[in-house]
């Protein structure tokens, strides 16, 4: 067993024991990543931070049930992805979801857009345009390209056949690309 995995299930330990400063730790180890995730689903930084807030106490409550079959961050992100989409659907039932349609433009001291600005923009483009499909193929996306999970947990996740998986993403996949060509 790794250093850091010995570590981290340290902090685990403490943190059933109710270690506030070991909570704390796994925090800070993970919020970033944990936001990132939530922000890509949910499209709204204030409601983000409040599903990755809801997530953790989440997870600091059910910690004891944690078994180690999977990383501490694998677990602490499926419920990270599950509170999203919970709360995404919830908002989209209330039609209250604002669309993000701010462009960012990066340039260097001269005013000349330079070729990792070029890169980030490009990305940036990718991202704008994913935020303009339909939701099963945005979230479907996400999960895919950037959160890395294979059809079989995306079919788990969003309770959907595997079948209905893989065509789902490959609609997608030829979605955006026609958005990106159009654009």
């Amino acid at each position: 067993m790794s250093h850091k995995r010995e570590h981290i299930d340290a902090l685990l330990q403490w943190c059933i024991e109710g270690r506030q400063s070991a909570q704390l730790e796994v925090y800070n180890r993970y919020y970033k990543a944990m936001y990132n995730t939530a922000v890509r689903i949910v499209k709204d930084s204030a409601e983000a931070e409040d599903v990755m807030q809801e997530s953790f106490l989440n997870a600091f409550t059910k910690l004891q049930t944690f078994k180690g079959e999977v990383t501490f961050g694998s677990w602490l992100k499926r419920i990270v992805i599950n509170n999203s989409i919970y709360h995404y659907r919830k908002q989209q039932k209330k039609n209250e979801v604002a669309l993000d349609d701010v462009m960012y433009k990066v340039e260097d001291n001269d005013g000349v857009v330079s070729d990792h600005g070029i890169t980030e923009l490009k990305a940036q483009k990718v991202m704008e345009t994913m935020n303009c499909l339909k939701d099963n193929y945005r979230v479907s996306l996400t999960l895919h390209l950037i959160e890395g999970y294979d059809y079989e947990e995306i079919s788990s996740i969003m309770n959907i056949s595997y079948a209905n998986c893989r065509t789902t993403i490959s609609r997608a996949k030829e979605s955006l690309r026609k958005k990106l060509i159009n654009a």
